[in-house]
């Protein structure tokens, strides 16, 4: 069949056919870790989005005039445009990445031959976290395997109970007289103290109160120091729960949480162009240029973006060590997590237009760096409008017949399915399934509102934002709807099947053939990620008490003078489950040594294949086990992303 433009289906879709069957075809033989291979797939990747964006600006614009089509489509068009810019400005810099552990490897009989090991200050920078969390986090700091530093519990919610637990534990203990500055303020009220002692730090670390460091942590981190232009060590935040995402589509064992991108593929390539940043915690800095540039800078609510910019400016680089060297708490709840990137946005504008912003003159910025700010404001600031618009422009042609976007199916289909097709086959290869389509734009269509506003009131609002914290470990056992968010959702979701209807229903005059076709396409991909974030928003109890992690080994139980070895599926704070027939009935006390743990314990629970057992912890036995778990080499991460698994999931979760 044949339309207007003189292409048929057929051959419209043949161009992202081979885009597509070329990608499967080669990429799973491309070295994704060598930076030509990269960079070649990269540019022949942009080629293609180039030659998809050329046309939107040449041929589907409105014709000119005082129209509503002419106003949509420019506004639509300038936006897909920047993000384009963005888009690409990315996969630039992606192609090259960096790995950093041989350097660490060849730079460790350095630091361990020091006569004396530098000195290095722990702050842990807390606000209103539960005990429950804080003691983790200063047993695991008190595990450091590192001879030489000091640590530091900084609260700013001046508890008393905390003032004891420090006390307990043998650290130290640091409140100041008010809350200014928020997190800033209290590492500057850190700083200010350190600076008062007799012998000074040569580094400081900054530990989440829910972030508890590996044993080797510090080790690590410090054999990067060797280089004396080095002033921040940044390692990546990984996550012993999951986040909304993963617990709300039930995602949890087949797709890693969100921040993974960024940490494991972004971060690499900007560390290999020397653009990584400081991310807060579980970071090492050098304290005498921190201390030069004044402390932690307060003109910004991400603070930590900012240091280092401004210890760029001063001639030190930020370094990323690319290795799980702590474990911590991801944002429990929607809203939690939607405010967290809200507010990242708006400490990044806030930074733009700021005396380190990137465009001005003088301020000691290297070019890579501002170039790489540029790219990050346009993520910030165009890529969440651009999904905002995508929910909104077909619905308003289906409904009012305003056209943004003049092109027929076959056209549409031969420049934007090449464009998709190359653009998904490249992150999804690079990322190794971290990022992919549907879940991209659901983690989007998810904050796109918050964050739209949030860089509105960055540009235009006042500089004296208030941070607010991150909430973390209050109690998720029951079901909470997030009703602001779920309305929201259910009104783009109810004005685009307002359109399909309207147009295919009541008024069946247009021909899938025009714009009609493309506009119900799309209207059907907006469905589904709408009908995912709707299920986000009504968040699922967490009635488990402590965080799994997958176990292996052999246990031994000892229960009335026998012992028997058992395998060991999972371990988590409370207990543990192992494989096989039980030694004994439900109820049944015994001794378990796995490791260097040595735990009385319940037999609680039988299944099919195995048993589980519960804890009888003393507080030294609590500690021994907080220890072995969250310094240890226990981690959340999934090895392997499966895109049937994933797939699978999700259709599971929406059907069920």
């Amino acid at each position: 069949m044949t339309y207007a433009s003189g292409v048929t289906y057929w051959e419209a879709f043949v161009p992202g056919l081979l885009v597509l069957l070329a990608s499967l075809a080669v990429l799973p033989w491309v070295n994704r870790k060598n930076d030509v291979a990269r960079s070649v797939v990269i540019f022949i990747c942009l080629a293609i989005t180039w030659r998809y964006m050329v046309w939107r600006l040449t041929q589907t614009l409105p014709p000119a005039g005082l129209t509503f089509d002419f106003a949509a489509g420019v506004i639509f068009t300038a936006v897909e445009f920047l993000a384009i810019v963005g888009g690409t400005l990315s996969l630039f810099f992606l192609t090259r990445s960096r790995n950093r552990t041989e350097e660490v490897e060849r730079n460790l009989p350095w630091l361990k031959s020091l006569a004396k090991p530098p000195l290095v200050d722990v702050l842990i920078c807390t606000y209103n976290e539960d005990e429950r969390i804080l003691e983790r986090t200063i047993i695991g700091a008190m595990a450091i395997d590192y001879p030489n530093y000091r640590l530091w519990v900084c609260d700013d919610g001046k508890r008393p109970w905390l003032e004891e637990m420090c006390a307990a534990y043998g650290c130290g203990y640091l409140i100041r007289p008010d809350n200014s500055h928020a997190k800033a303020g209290n590492i500057n009220n850190a700083l200010r103290h350190l600076s008062t002692l007799a012998e000074r730090p040569e580094f400081i670390s900054i530990l989440d109160a829910d972030f508890v460091p590996k044993r080797n942590f510090l080790t690590r981190t410090l054999s990067l120091m060797r280089a004396g232009d080095v002033g921040v060590v940044q390692t990546p935040q990984h996550f012993f729960n999951p986040d909304p995402i993963q617990t709300n589509l039930s995602l949890a064992r087949v797709w890693p949480d969100e921040q993974r991108y960024f940490f494991d593929v972004v971060m690499p390539s900007k560390d290999a162009w020397d653009g990584a940043f400081c991310c807060g915690t579980s970071s090492v800095i050098r304290y005498a240029p921190l201390m030069a540039i004044g402390g932690f800078p307060t003109d910004s609510v991400t603070e930590d973006y900012l240091v280092s910019l401004r210890l760029r400016e001063t001639g030190f680089r930020t370094v990323y060590l690319n290795e799980v060297l702590s474990l911590g708490l991801a944002p429990e709840g929607l809203k939690d997590y939607i405010g967290q990137r809200s507010r990242w946005a708006l400490g990044f504008v806030q930074i733009c237009r700021g005396k380190s912003g990137p465009f001005r003159i003088g301020n000691g910025i290297p070019l890579v760096d501002r170039v790489m700010m540029v790219e990050t404001f346009f993520h910030w600031s165009v890529s969440y409008l651009i999904r905002i618009l995508a929910l909104i422009v077909p619905a308003i042609y289906l409904l009012f017949d305003v056209q943004a976007v003049y092109a027929n199916v076959t056209e549409a289909v031969s420049y934007v399915l090449p464009h998709f097709a190359a653009q998904v086959a490249v992150i999804v290869w690079i990322s190794q399934g971290r990022s992919m389509p549907v879940l991209s734009d659901l983690g989007h269509i998810l904050c796109a509102d918050a964050i739209v506003k949030s860089v509105a009131i960055g540009l235009f609002g006042t500089k004296d934002q208030k941070f607010k914290v991150t909430a973390k470990g209050y109690d998720r056992t029951k079901r909470v709807v997030q009703w602001p968010l779920l309305k929201g959702f259910l009104f783009y979701l109810g004005l685009t099947f307002a359109g399909i209807l309207w147009a295919f229903v009541i008024d069946d005059t247009r021909s899938l053939a025009d714009a009609a076709g493309m506009a119900l396409f799309w209207s059907w991909y907006n469905i589904v990620i709408l009908v995912l974030a709707c299920l986000v928003a009504m968040e699922s109890s967490q009635r488990r008490a402590g965080d799994r992690f997958k176990a292996h080994g052999l246990a031994t139980l000892t229960m009335a003078g026998q012992s028997f070895r058992v395998p060991v599926r999972d371990i988590s704070i409370s207990g543990m489950r192992l494989e096989g027939t039980p030694p004994g009935p439900l109820g049944s006390k015994l001794r378990l040594q796995f490791d260097e743990l040595d735990l009385d314990g319940e037999i609680v629970v039988r299944y099919d294949d195995g048993f589980a057992i519960k804890f009888a912890l003393s507080p030294a036995a609590r500690g021994a086990l907080i220890r072995h778990i969250y310094c240890g080499n226990y981690e959340a991460q999934i090895r392997e992303i499966r895109p049937l698994s994933v797939a699978s999931a999700l259709a599971q979760r929406v059907l069920r």
